[in-house]
Protein backbone atom coordinates (compact mmCIF):
# COMPACT_ATOMS: atom_id res chain seq x y z
CA UNK A 1 0.00 0.00 0.00
CA UNK A 2 2.77 2.40 0.60
CA UNK A 3 4.21 1.99 -2.34
CA UNK A 4 1.58 2.48 -4.26
CA UNK A 5 0.59 5.89 -2.72
CA UNK A 6 4.05 6.91 -3.28
CA UNK A 7 3.41 6.02 -7.02
CA UNK A 8 0.61 8.30 -7.17
CA UNK A 9 2.22 10.72 -5.28
CA UNK A 10 4.75 10.61 -8.19
CA UNK A 11 2.44 11.00 -10.78
CA UNK A 12 0.94 13.71 -9.04
CA UNK A 13 4.45 16.26 -8.68
CA UNK A 14 5.93 15.22 -11.70
CA UNK A 15 4.08 17.20 -13.99
CA UNK A 16 3.94 20.35 -11.66
CA UNK A 17 7.69 20.53 -10.83
CA UNK A 18 9.56 19.28 -13.98
CA UNK A 19 9.89 21.98 -16.69
CA UNK A 20 8.10 21.61 -19.83
CA UNK A 21 8.86 20.25 -22.87
CA UNK A 22 9.19 23.12 -25.57
CA UNK A 23 6.84 22.32 -28.25
CA UNK A 24 9.89 22.99 -31.08
CA UNK A 25 11.71 19.92 -29.01
CA UNK A 26 10.47 17.32 -30.27
CA UNK A 27 12.20 13.79 -30.59
CA UNK A 28 12.88 12.33 -33.81
CA UNK A 29 10.81 9.00 -34.54
CA UNK A 30 12.47 5.88 -34.54
CA UNK A 31 13.18 4.77 -38.39
CA UNK A 32 11.75 1.41 -37.49
CA UNK A 33 8.28 2.47 -36.97
CA UNK A 34 5.87 3.28 -39.83
CA UNK A 35 2.82 5.26 -39.45
CA UNK A 36 -0.05 5.51 -41.83
CA UNK A 37 -1.01 8.42 -39.40
CA UNK A 38 -4.57 6.97 -38.02
CA UNK A 39 -6.36 9.43 -41.12
CA UNK A 40 -10.01 7.97 -39.33
CA UNK A 41 -9.16 9.66 -36.10
CA UNK A 42 -8.63 13.60 -37.32
CA UNK A 43 -11.46 12.97 -39.82
CA UNK A 44 -10.12 11.71 -42.96
CA UNK A 45 -10.33 9.00 -45.53
CA UNK A 46 -6.62 8.72 -46.35
CA UNK A 47 -3.06 10.00 -44.82
CA UNK A 48 -1.83 12.78 -45.62
CA UNK A 49 -0.20 13.54 -49.31
CA UNK A 50 2.69 16.14 -49.09
CA UNK A 51 0.88 18.61 -51.24
CA UNK A 52 -2.21 18.86 -48.83
CA UNK A 53 0.59 19.14 -45.96
CA UNK A 54 1.85 21.84 -47.51
CA UNK A 55 -1.61 23.00 -48.13
CA UNK A 56 -2.34 22.88 -44.44
CA UNK A 57 0.81 24.75 -43.46
CA UNK A 58 0.81 27.66 -45.73
CA UNK A 59 -0.29 31.12 -44.17
CA UNK A 60 -3.47 31.47 -43.57
CA UNK A 61 -4.82 34.83 -45.05
CA UNK A 62 -7.66 37.30 -43.45
CA UNK A 63 -8.34 37.21 -39.51
CA UNK A 64 -8.16 34.85 -36.77
CA UNK A 65 -10.96 32.88 -35.36
CA UNK A 66 -11.98 31.27 -38.98
CA UNK A 67 -14.73 29.18 -37.92
CA UNK A 68 -17.90 30.50 -39.68
CA UNK A 69 -21.46 28.79 -39.30
CA UNK A 70 -21.94 26.36 -42.03
CA UNK A 71 -23.13 26.89 -45.27
CA UNK A 72 -26.85 26.21 -45.82
CA UNK A 73 -27.54 22.09 -45.90
CA UNK A 74 -23.97 22.00 -45.29
CA UNK A 75 -22.41 19.50 -42.58
CA UNK A 76 -18.78 21.03 -40.26
CA UNK A 77 -16.44 23.48 -42.08
CA UNK A 78 -14.68 26.85 -40.61
CA UNK A 79 -10.97 26.87 -40.92
CA UNK A 80 -7.51 26.51 -42.25
CA UNK A 81 -5.94 23.73 -44.61
CA UNK A 82 -6.61 21.31 -47.06
CA UNK A 83 -8.50 18.30 -46.73
CA UNK A 84 -8.75 14.59 -48.47
CA UNK A 85 -12.64 15.23 -47.34
CA UNK A 86 -14.86 14.46 -50.47
CA UNK A 87 -17.39 17.32 -51.00
CA UNK A 88 -20.44 16.92 -49.53
CA UNK A 89 -23.53 15.22 -51.81
CA UNK A 90 -25.11 17.62 -53.36
CA UNK A 91 -28.59 18.69 -51.65
CA UNK A 92 -31.38 20.90 -51.91
CA UNK A 93 -30.80 24.48 -50.59
CA UNK A 94 -31.81 25.10 -46.89
CA UNK A 95 -34.52 26.86 -46.15
CA UNK A 96 -32.70 29.27 -43.28
CA UNK A 97 -35.93 30.99 -42.20
CA UNK A 98 -38.44 27.90 -41.50
CA UNK A 99 -38.88 27.47 -37.66
CA UNK A 100 -37.16 24.18 -36.71
CA UNK A 101 -37.75 21.77 -33.67
CA UNK A 102 -36.40 18.82 -31.94
CA UNK A 103 -38.14 15.84 -29.98
CA UNK A 104 -38.68 16.39 -26.35
CA UNK A 105 -37.68 20.39 -26.94
CA UNK A 106 -39.82 23.16 -26.15
CA UNK A 107 -37.63 25.50 -27.68
CA UNK A 108 -37.88 26.78 -31.77
CA UNK A 109 -35.27 28.12 -34.13
CA UNK A 110 -34.42 28.65 -37.23
CA UNK A 111 -31.12 27.49 -39.03
CA UNK A 112 -29.55 30.68 -38.63
CA UNK A 113 -29.83 30.92 -35.14
CA UNK A 114 -28.99 27.01 -35.26
CA UNK A 115 -25.55 27.81 -36.97
CA UNK A 116 -24.76 31.09 -35.21
CA UNK A 117 -21.38 30.92 -33.80
CA UNK A 118 -21.84 33.65 -31.66
CA UNK A 119 -25.28 32.81 -30.36
CA UNK A 120 -25.73 29.25 -31.04
CA UNK A 121 -29.25 28.10 -30.25
CA UNK A 122 -29.91 26.21 -27.11
CA UNK A 123 -32.44 23.49 -27.29
CA UNK A 124 -32.79 22.36 -23.87
CA UNK A 125 -31.56 24.95 -21.28
CA UNK A 126 -32.64 22.71 -18.58
CA UNK A 127 -29.79 19.97 -19.05
CA UNK A 128 -27.10 22.50 -17.93
CA UNK A 129 -26.46 25.57 -15.89
CA UNK A 130 -26.58 29.14 -16.91
CA UNK A 131 -23.88 29.77 -19.24
CA UNK A 132 -21.50 32.26 -19.02
CA UNK A 133 -20.93 34.94 -21.31
CA UNK A 134 -17.84 33.99 -23.46
CA UNK A 135 -19.58 30.11 -23.52
CA UNK A 136 -22.69 31.97 -24.91
CA UNK A 137 -21.88 34.04 -27.11
CA UNK A 138 -17.89 33.89 -27.13
CA UNK A 139 -15.64 37.56 -27.93
CA UNK A 140 -16.55 39.17 -31.67
CA UNK A 141 -14.69 39.01 -33.39
CA UNK A 142 -12.17 36.82 -32.43
CA UNK A 143 -13.70 34.19 -30.19
CA UNK A 144 -16.42 31.90 -31.12
CA UNK A 145 -18.99 31.05 -28.61
CA UNK A 146 -17.74 27.93 -26.62
CA UNK A 147 -20.96 26.63 -27.18
CA UNK A 148 -20.82 26.35 -30.99
CA UNK A 149 -18.50 23.50 -31.06
CA UNK A 150 -18.81 21.99 -27.85
CA UNK A 151 -22.41 22.27 -27.68
CA UNK A 152 -24.24 24.16 -24.26
CA UNK A 153 -24.15 20.41 -22.69
CA UNK A 154 -20.43 20.01 -23.69
CA UNK A 155 -20.13 16.95 -25.56
CA UNK A 156 -19.73 18.50 -28.78
CA UNK A 157 -18.89 15.88 -31.81
CA UNK A 158 -16.15 13.71 -32.62
CA UNK A 159 -14.34 16.22 -34.63
CA UNK A 160 -14.45 18.71 -31.68
CA UNK A 161 -13.83 17.49 -28.08
CA UNK A 162 -16.29 17.13 -25.38
CA UNK A 163 -15.25 18.87 -22.28
CA UNK A 164 -18.20 18.02 -20.02
CA UNK A 165 -17.38 16.46 -16.95
CA UNK A 166 -13.16 17.25 -17.40
CA UNK A 167 -11.52 18.77 -13.92
CA UNK A 168 -11.46 22.72 -14.57
CA UNK A 169 -7.59 23.10 -13.75
CA UNK A 170 -7.70 20.04 -16.58
CA UNK A 171 -9.23 22.03 -18.92
CA UNK A 172 -7.30 25.44 -18.09
CA UNK A 173 -3.98 23.57 -18.87
CA UNK A 174 -5.55 22.41 -22.21
CA UNK A 175 -6.71 25.95 -22.99
CA UNK A 176 -2.67 27.58 -21.58
CA UNK A 177 -0.96 24.94 -23.48
CA UNK A 178 -3.16 25.87 -27.03
CA UNK A 179 -2.15 29.11 -26.56
CA UNK A 180 1.67 28.50 -25.75
CA UNK A 181 2.20 26.23 -28.98
CA UNK A 182 2.46 22.72 -26.36
CA UNK A 183 -0.65 21.68 -27.52
CA UNK A 184 -1.02 21.41 -31.61
CA UNK A 185 -2.04 18.29 -34.22
CA UNK A 186 0.44 15.72 -35.79
CA UNK A 187 -2.44 15.85 -38.71
CA UNK A 188 -1.87 19.46 -39.93
CA UNK A 189 -5.04 19.07 -42.26
CA UNK A 190 -7.25 19.20 -38.97
CA UNK A 191 -8.30 22.84 -38.71
CA UNK A 192 -9.96 23.20 -35.89
CA UNK A 193 -6.74 22.70 -33.75
CA UNK A 194 -5.68 25.87 -35.34
CA UNK A 195 -8.76 27.21 -34.16
CA UNK A 196 -8.62 26.44 -30.86
CA UNK A 197 -4.90 27.87 -30.28
CA UNK A 198 -6.53 31.08 -31.87
CA UNK A 199 -9.24 31.14 -29.47
CA UNK A 200 -6.82 30.48 -26.15
CA UNK A 201 -4.49 33.11 -27.24
CA UNK A 202 -8.14 35.21 -26.96
CA UNK A 203 -9.35 34.70 -23.93
CA UNK A 204 -8.59 36.53 -20.72
CA UNK A 205 -7.52 34.10 -17.73
CA UNK A 206 -11.05 34.97 -16.21
CA UNK A 207 -12.77 33.99 -19.40
CA UNK A 208 -10.72 30.87 -19.58
CA UNK A 209 -11.68 30.37 -16.37
CA UNK A 210 -15.32 30.67 -16.46
CA UNK A 211 -14.99 28.87 -19.54
CA UNK A 212 -13.52 25.57 -17.60
CA UNK A 213 -15.64 26.17 -14.60
CA UNK A 214 -18.36 26.10 -16.27
CA UNK A 215 -18.26 22.95 -18.46
CA UNK A 216 -16.10 21.40 -15.24
CA UNK A 217 -19.80 21.55 -13.92
CA UNK A 218 -21.45 19.56 -16.78
CA UNK A 219 -22.00 15.84 -16.14
CA UNK A 220 -20.66 13.64 -18.75
CA UNK A 221 -23.09 10.98 -19.90
CA UNK A 222 -23.44 8.49 -22.82
CA UNK A 223 -23.04 10.08 -25.60
CA UNK A 224 -21.63 7.21 -28.00
CA UNK A 225 -22.42 3.77 -28.93
CA UNK A 226 -19.91 1.03 -29.93
CA UNK A 227 -20.74 -1.48 -32.27
CA UNK A 228 -18.49 -4.08 -33.34
CA UNK A 229 -18.30 -5.01 -36.63
CA UNK A 230 -16.83 -5.67 -40.06
CA UNK A 231 -19.37 -3.97 -42.86
CA UNK A 232 -20.49 -0.81 -41.78
CA UNK A 233 -22.68 1.74 -44.43
CA UNK A 234 -20.58 3.71 -47.30
CA UNK A 235 -19.18 6.77 -45.55
CA UNK A 236 -18.19 10.08 -46.90
CA UNK A 237 -16.18 12.50 -44.89
CA UNK A 238 -17.15 16.07 -45.24
CA UNK A 239 -16.79 19.40 -44.44
CA UNK A 240 -13.29 19.74 -44.60
CA UNK A 241 -10.57 19.88 -42.35
CA UNK A 242 -11.35 17.13 -40.30
CA UNK A 243 -15.35 17.89 -40.38
CA UNK A 244 -18.66 14.86 -39.85
CA UNK A 245 -18.70 11.57 -41.55
CA UNK A 246 -22.08 10.67 -42.39
CA UNK A 247 -23.25 7.77 -44.81
CA UNK A 248 -23.45 8.73 -47.92
CA UNK A 249 -27.34 8.62 -49.17
CA UNK A 250 -29.25 7.78 -52.76
CA UNK A 251 -27.49 5.63 -55.30
CA UNK A 252 -24.20 6.00 -53.89
CA UNK A 253 -25.32 4.10 -50.30
CA UNK A 254 -24.52 0.64 -49.55
CA UNK A 255 -21.85 -1.11 -47.29
CA UNK A 256 -18.31 -1.14 -46.73
CA UNK A 257 -15.40 -3.05 -44.78
CA UNK A 258 -14.56 -1.40 -41.25
CA UNK A 259 -11.13 -2.42 -41.86
CA UNK A 260 -8.56 -1.07 -39.68
CA UNK A 261 -10.89 2.19 -38.45
CA UNK A 262 -13.17 3.15 -36.17
CA UNK A 263 -16.24 5.55 -37.73
CA UNK A 264 -17.99 7.64 -35.53
CA UNK A 265 -20.94 8.66 -37.27
CA UNK A 266 -24.42 10.45 -35.90
CA UNK A 267 -27.71 8.13 -34.75
CA UNK A 268 -29.72 10.29 -36.60
CA UNK A 269 -27.92 12.80 -39.28
CA UNK A 270 -30.40 15.80 -39.07
CA UNK A 271 -30.54 16.19 -35.65
CA UNK A 272 -26.44 16.54 -35.68
CA UNK A 273 -26.10 18.81 -38.67
CA UNK A 274 -27.85 21.08 -39.50
CA UNK A 275 -29.91 21.23 -36.48
CA UNK A 276 -27.36 20.68 -33.64
CA UNK A 277 -29.27 18.45 -31.46
CA UNK A 278 -26.84 18.32 -28.22
CA UNK A 279 -28.94 14.86 -27.27
CA UNK A 280 -28.09 13.46 -30.62
CA UNK A 281 -25.52 11.17 -30.19
CA UNK A 282 -23.61 8.98 -32.10
CA UNK A 283 -22.56 5.23 -33.41
CA UNK A 284 -18.89 4.49 -32.94
CA UNK A 285 -17.95 1.22 -35.43
CA UNK A 286 -15.05 -0.70 -34.20
CA UNK A 287 -13.69 -3.77 -35.44
CA UNK A 288 -14.57 -7.10 -34.33
CA UNK A 289 -12.41 -8.04 -31.60
CA UNK A 290 -11.09 -4.94 -30.70
CA UNK A 291 -12.85 -4.76 -27.28
CA UNK A 292 -11.71 -7.71 -25.77
CA UNK A 293 -7.76 -6.68 -26.80
CA UNK A 294 -8.28 -2.86 -25.62
CA UNK A 295 -9.33 -4.66 -22.26
CA UNK A 296 -5.87 -6.54 -21.65
CA UNK A 297 -4.14 -3.59 -22.76
CA UNK A 298 -6.13 -1.11 -20.87
CA UNK A 299 -6.83 -2.77 -17.43
CA UNK A 300 -3.01 -4.93 -17.37
CA UNK A 301 -0.91 -3.10 -19.44
CA UNK A 302 -0.60 -5.46 -22.86
CA UNK A 303 2.22 -7.50 -20.76
CA UNK A 304 4.60 -4.43 -20.55
CA UNK A 305 3.40 -2.53 -23.39
CA UNK A 306 2.19 0.19 -21.59
CA UNK A 307 0.87 0.97 -18.31
CA UNK A 308 -2.65 0.07 -16.84
CA UNK A 309 -4.60 3.44 -17.23
CA UNK A 310 -7.03 3.06 -13.28
CA UNK A 311 -3.46 4.01 -12.25
CA UNK A 312 -4.00 7.68 -13.12
CA UNK A 313 -7.50 7.63 -14.51
CA UNK A 314 -9.08 6.82 -11.73
CA UNK A 315 -11.23 3.44 -10.76
CA UNK A 316 -13.38 2.56 -14.04
CA UNK A 317 -11.63 5.21 -15.59
CA UNK A 318 -13.66 7.57 -14.58
CA UNK A 319 -11.16 10.31 -13.65
CA UNK A 320 -10.11 12.26 -10.22
CA UNK A 321 -10.05 15.62 -9.26
CA UNK A 322 -6.73 15.86 -11.46
CA UNK A 323 -6.95 13.58 -14.31
CA UNK A 324 -9.80 13.90 -17.00
CA UNK A 325 -12.30 11.24 -17.11
CA UNK A 326 -11.51 8.61 -20.68
CA UNK A 327 -14.94 6.17 -19.84
CA UNK A 328 -17.27 6.77 -23.02
CA UNK A 329 -15.85 9.22 -24.62
CA UNK A 330 -15.23 9.72 -28.42
CA UNK A 331 -12.98 7.26 -29.33
CA UNK A 332 -11.38 8.97 -32.41
CA UNK A 333 -10.46 12.17 -29.82
CA UNK A 334 -8.86 9.52 -27.50
CA UNK A 335 -6.69 8.26 -30.30
CA UNK A 336 -5.74 11.79 -31.53
CA UNK A 337 -4.46 12.48 -28.03
CA UNK A 338 -2.78 9.17 -27.77
CA UNK A 339 -1.11 9.73 -31.22
CA UNK A 340 -0.16 13.56 -30.35
CA UNK A 341 1.50 12.14 -27.28
CA UNK A 342 3.21 9.84 -29.45
CA UNK A 343 4.70 12.20 -31.71
CA UNK A 344 5.54 15.08 -29.68
CA UNK A 345 2.58 17.55 -30.85
CA UNK A 346 0.98 17.11 -27.47
CA UNK A 347 3.97 18.17 -25.53
CA UNK A 348 2.33 20.37 -22.37
CA UNK A 349 2.75 18.86 -18.62
CA UNK A 350 0.29 15.81 -18.57
CA UNK A 351 3.13 14.47 -21.79
CA UNK A 352 5.79 14.30 -18.98
CA UNK A 353 3.77 10.76 -18.16
CA UNK A 354 1.68 10.13 -21.03
CA UNK A 355 4.66 9.78 -23.35
CA UNK A 356 6.30 7.12 -22.20
CA UNK A 357 3.18 5.05 -21.41
CA UNK A 358 2.19 5.72 -25.50
CA UNK A 359 5.75 5.01 -26.61
CA UNK A 360 5.47 1.40 -27.44
CA UNK A 361 1.95 1.33 -29.07
CA UNK A 362 1.26 0.56 -32.09
CA UNK A 363 -1.24 2.03 -34.42
CA UNK A 364 -3.68 -0.95 -33.91
CA UNK A 365 -2.97 -0.48 -30.14
CA UNK A 366 -4.48 2.72 -30.01
CA UNK A 367 -7.22 1.49 -31.72
CA UNK A 368 -7.92 -1.27 -29.68
CA UNK A 369 -7.65 0.76 -26.59
CA UNK A 370 -9.47 3.70 -27.65
CA UNK A 371 -12.52 1.47 -29.09
CA UNK A 372 -12.40 -0.32 -25.10
CA UNK A 373 -12.23 2.77 -23.26
CA UNK A 374 -15.19 4.21 -25.49
CA UNK A 375 -17.30 1.23 -24.62
CA UNK A 376 -17.35 1.82 -21.14
CA UNK A 377 -20.46 3.33 -19.12
CA UNK A 378 -19.41 7.17 -18.34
Amino acid sequence: MKKFLSVIVLVWFVPQFMPRVNAQQQQPEPKSKEHTGLPWAYGFPASATPAEIAAALAPRGGGRGGAGAPAAGGRGGGGRGGATAAPAPAEPAEDMEAIRHVPSSNQAFNLRQVGSNSAPADWFPEDHPTMPEIVAHGKRPAVNACAFCHYPNGKGRPNNAGPAGLPANYILQQLQDFASGARTSWDKRKRNTQQMIDYATGLTPEEAKAAAEYFASVKWTPWFKVVETEMIPKMVFVGGGGGLIVPLEGPEAGMEPLGMRIIETPMNVEQTEPLRNPRSGFIAYVPVGSLKKGEALVLRGGGGKTVACASCHGEDLKGTDKFPSLAGRSPGYLARQLYDFQHFTRVGPGSLLMQPVVRDLSEEDILNITAYVASLQP
